[in-house]
Parts: structure tokens; sequence; C-alpha cells
């Protein structure tokens, strides 16, 4: 099984109410908020963008979020290296991360059974 596509955008910044409003004003709609400076916006079918508010000394960064339908019937391929299998979230999925040849990591991203 292969990954199907963009499922999201994850995005670090030091300001979440100027993130947040910097995409309302791209026509981006907040889908919901955290308690902790954090939430998800969308437009339209397009992938979500979550953005997560880190601490001014940190340094930000973006990442692509893989959609992946069912974790367990991911297979990697052959030179693929994993980095962590997929494992549960805290937030209702299960992640797996991937290196690629240039050294950047890529998050695969697949639902929890039920």
């Amino acid at each position: 099984m292969s990954t199907r596509g963009i499922e999201a955008v994850f995005m670090e910044t030091h300001n979440w109410g100027k993130a947040a409003k910097f995409f309302q004003g791209l026509g981006y709609e907040l889908e919901f908020e955290t308690d902790h400076n954090s939430g998800q916006l969308r437009n339209g079918d397009s992938p979500s963008v979550f953005i997560a508010e880190v601490p001014a000394d940190r340094e930000t960064s973006v990442q692509l979020v893989l959609q992946v339908e069912d974790a367990d019937a991911f297979v990697a391929a052959e030179g693929l290296e994993v980095v962590t299998p997929f494992e549960d979230t805290h937030f209702g999925t299960r992640m797996m991360t991937v290196r690629d040849p240039d050294g950047r990591l890529w998050a695969l991203q697949a639902p929890v059974k039920q």
C-alpha cells in the first residue's frame, strides 16, 4: 500500500493568533482551536493546516503530512528509511516518520482502527 497524497501541513509559529489571522486572510476557515495556542484551518477541500505555537527561543518548522489509509497494511518500500514506525498519537491518529534521500523527515498519518 502507498500514500494517498497530502493529508495536512503541520506548521510551527511563535504567534498562534497572528498565524491564524494570516491564513484566514487567505480564505482558510478555523475548524478548531485548542487551549494551548494551536488549531486547524482548512480552505475548501484542500489539506488542513495545523498550526502550533512554540516558544520564541525554538526554531519553527513546516512539515507535510502524507495520508496512509491503513497503517497495518502499509508496507515500506525497499530502501525506505523508517525513522519511527507507526505509533498512536495523543490526537487520535497513528504516525510514522521516514527520511528521504536528502535527509528531510516526512510524516505519514493513518486513522486509528476502531
